[in-house]
């Protein structure tokens, strides 16, 4: 098999496409769209996001110390793109997209309404890594809107419809194939 190669680079993908709200007063509240981001330790629950440190947002990340990502859904493709495309030192995202700020249970920094699932997290750690920093946080609670549990009271992504990231592009999720263990699962013998 003929196989190509290319220079190092960041071809995880996909990855969630994530909207990161930030900020501790309605007047500095801001919204950045991330992609480099994901779970990297269960318990206690940890997980970071990669921000360039030129961004509006990493300086109100970086001085607060805390931060909620919020999952985006296809629903949310446009406001998801056009706030990682614009800066908040020049525009008031949550206006310009029609985003609602809402109250976060253990950060000062708002969550969305609109997403699904809310995040909220406090910085452990910040790595410098090159053209982005690391912000290594533990997750101090998660929100879900009731709209999105299903009848065994999980986060139903079917009803969600995630959005991810791949090499520039955003896409669906897809339709579900199989759940952890599937494949080593014993077989269920039939009643006669």
């Amino acid at each position: 098999m003929a196989r190509t190669y290319w220079k190092p680079g960041t071809i995880i993908y996909p990855l969630p496409a994530v909207m990161v709200s930030c900020g501790e007063t309605p007047e500095e509240y801001n919204i950045i769209t991330i992609a480099w981001t994901g779970t990297i330790n269960s318990d206690p629950p940890m997980c970071y996001i990669s921000v360039r440190p030129g961004r509006h947002s990493y300086e109100i990340i970086k001085r607060t110390g805390e931060f909620v990502i919020n999952l985006t859904t296809e629903k949310l493709a446009k406001a998801t793109d056009w706030c990682g495309c614009r800066s908040g030192r020049k525009f008031n995202k949550w206006k310009e997209m029609n985003l609602t700020p809402g109250e976060a249970k253990y950060v000062k920094a708002p969550i969305i309404e609109e997403s699904p699932v809310n995040i909220e997290c406090r910085v452990k750690e910040i790595v410098e890594l090159g053209s982005h920093h690391m912000f290594i946080s533990e997750v101090l609670g998660v929100s879900i809107d009731d709209t999105y549990i299903n009848e065994k009271d999980a986060f139903s992504f079917s009803k969600a419809n995630p959005l991810v990231y791949s090499h520039g592009h955003y896409f669906g999720m897809g339709k579900k194939i199989g759940k952890f263990g599937w494949s080593v699962e014993k077989k269920r013998k039939r009643k006669k």
